[in-house]
């Protein structure tokens, strides 16, 4: 897969997203199957962070100054400080649209960039541009899944009928 291609996959998954944002039921904004288990409320934000301070940040990083050591992030604190579950859902999802819309336009204004640049990352060794744009388009896709899954389980919870008929999960 090239790094356009990538980017019209990260650019086809903010309309995935935003479809998958529209809650008809209410009570699944914060509906979690077990305490482990990220809400859509939780999902969203951590969106919204990964947009601002992980990969768009890092793969700019990676392409523009490389040689510079990466600003460290707490992803895993994220959802304590930065107070995930006080936070607006709708607000929430608008401000990461319009991340993920900047992000769009930032990665296709670059020109004559080295997406094999790459960077000495403290956890997992030498990563280049294009590794941590292929991670953000596999991040997505974790979390379309987990939004899909989160819907799935509050359906079968909230029912008595048989869902077997739609397949296994």
């Amino acid at each position: 897969m090239n790094v356009q291609n990538i980017i019209k996959e990260l650019e086809n998954n903010y309309k995935v997203f935003q479809a998958l944002f529209v809650l008809h039921i209410p009570d699944l904004k914060l509906y979690k199957p077990n305490k482990d288990v990220w809400c859509f409320l939780e999902i969203a934000c951590h969106l919204v962070d990964e947009e601002i301070f992980d990969f768009r940040k890092r793969v700019l990083h990676t392409l523009h100054t490389p040689n510079d050591p990466l600003v460290p992030i707490t992803p895993e604190e994220w959802p304590k400080n930065h107070h995930y579950l006080k936070q607006n859902f709708e607000e929430v999802v608008s401000c990461f649209l319009n991340e993920r819309k900047k992000s769009i336009n930032v990665l296709n204004k670059l020109e004559n960039v080295n997406w094999n640049n790459s960077l000495k990352h403290p956890k997992f060794g030498e990563i280049s541009a294009k590794r941590f744009l292929v991670n953000w388009l596999a991040h997505d896709y974790h979390h379309i899944r987990q939004l899909n899954r989160l819907k799935y389980n509050f359906l079968k919870s909230s029912i008595a009928e048989d869902l077997s008929y739609a397949g296994k999960w």
